[in-house]
């Protein structure tokens, strides 16, 4: 490209008819100042205007011009400098031959044109080559928002599948060891009780791994098909025969609501048994659930620890997610959520829910009401 750029204007010049003697020299001149372009097209404009004074110099005069459209962003910003290929033309003429006006005008109409019209050329090439580069921009842009997308989907359905495995795993593999526990408690053979305390430990070594596993797994609930708040019954029955101590308050035909609502009630109920079972071994639990014409409240409390050691040992450790996944599924309902200490050393959760989920948009970004400072308080806001 570079031979041709060089190479037809040089070849143009040789094949002219010199009105000068120094019109060969000055176009073959004219022809060498036009690499000037690649560094600075003002320059090579510079170097051409002696072969545009000889009358020879047009063609390497038409390169430069191209070039210096292409660098210049607007017309407008390159438009003084034309003024000198003008000059440069049409002085020679004026100067050694006697035209009419209407001679003269033509001689620079004509001298203009050639002159704009490269730089025009310039000027359209290069916004063409900049549309095309923003449009693979945007087309990379846009590949960019579907994957970041595509990702935002898959990491949701991680979380969502996170909080399930969180609830329903983490809640049967704390039943086992409660009642390994009691079991432990209850019985006067030492075998026995040496192999519940170690299922106990086994149990509590998985539940943790679960938690592990699970403890970047966040993000916003998503309900899906399950229990309900009709099976609050069935879980407290299956507490109570794991050997904790539950007071239920409940009537099932009168505590009905859509199943968003009845859903996240069930899990408050659920997450929160299973944290006075980790948390406060031996308090008792009551569990109320009533109901008016557009609400439904959800109250869970325990009282303070009796302090038997864990068989396992050591404190409870919980994954963090507990109370704020609750919290977010209440939320996601259009419910109100509370958790906080009392001063007898017990643990109160409170949940408020519309008997019908509202929108997200009718309550997002809403604070959640949740209090922690220390002890048990602390270990349930852990779990």
């Amino acid at each position: 490209m570079e031979l041709l750029a060089l190479g037809v204007p040089a070849v143009v010049v040789l094949l002219g008819d010199p009105p000068f003697a120094w019109s060969l020299a000055a176009g073959l001149l004219a022809c060498a100042a036009l690499p000037l372009r690649h560094r600075s097209p003002l320059l090579a404009l510079i170097g051409v205007l002696p072969g545009l004074a000889g009358g020879l110099g047009w063609a390497p005069a038409l390169v430069a011009l191209f070039a210096m459209g292409r660098r210049a962003r607007t017309f407008v910003a390159v438009a003084p400098w034309l003024l000198l290929p003008v000059v440069a033309a049409v002085g020679p003429v004026f100067a050694t031959q006697a035209l009419r006006w209407q001679q003269g005008v033509l001689t620079v109409g004509y001298v203009v044109i050639n002159v704009v019209a490269p730089v025009v050329v310039g000027l359209l090439v290069a916004t063409r080559a900049r549309l095309v580069r923003s449009l693979v921009e945007l087309d990379q842009a846009r590949e960019s928002v579907v994957a970041a997308r595509s990702e935002a989907a898959r990491a949701e359905e991680r979380a969502r599948v996170g909080r399930e495995i969180h609830d329903a795993v983490g809640h049967h593999i704390t039943l086992i060891a409660v009642g390994a526990a009691a079991l432990a408690a209850s019985t006067r053979e030492e075998h026995t009780r040496t192999a519940a305390e170690q299922l106990r430990a086994l149990a509590k070594r998985s539940l943790g791994e679960v938690r592990a596993a699970l403890g970047l797994a966040g993000g916003p609930v998503q309900d899906t098909e399950g229990a309900d708040v009709g099976d609050v019954g069935r879980l407290v029955a299956d507490w109570r025969a794991a050997g904790l101590a539950v007071e239920l308050r409940f009537d099932p035909g009168r505590t009905r609501a859509c199943p968003l609502v009845g859903r996240a009630a069930y899990r408050v109920v659920q997450e929160s048994l299973t944290n006075a079972a980790r948390h406060s071994p031996g308090a008792p639990v009551r569990v109320e659930i009533t109901r008016t014409a557009d609400r439904l409240d959800v109250r869970v409390g325990n009282g303070p620890s009796t302090g038997r050691r864990d068989p396992a040992g050591g404190e409870p450790r919980g994954g963090g997610t507990g109370l704020v996944g609750l919290a977010e599924r209440v939320d996601s309902v259009g419910g109100r959520f509370r958790a906080g200490p009392r001063r007898d050393g017990g643990f109160t959760v409170e949940a408020r829910f519309p008997t019908e989920a509202l929108p997200v948009s009718t309550h997002e970004g809403r604070p959640h009401e949740a209090t922690s400072d220390g002890g048990v308080a602390a270990a349930h806001a852990a779990g």
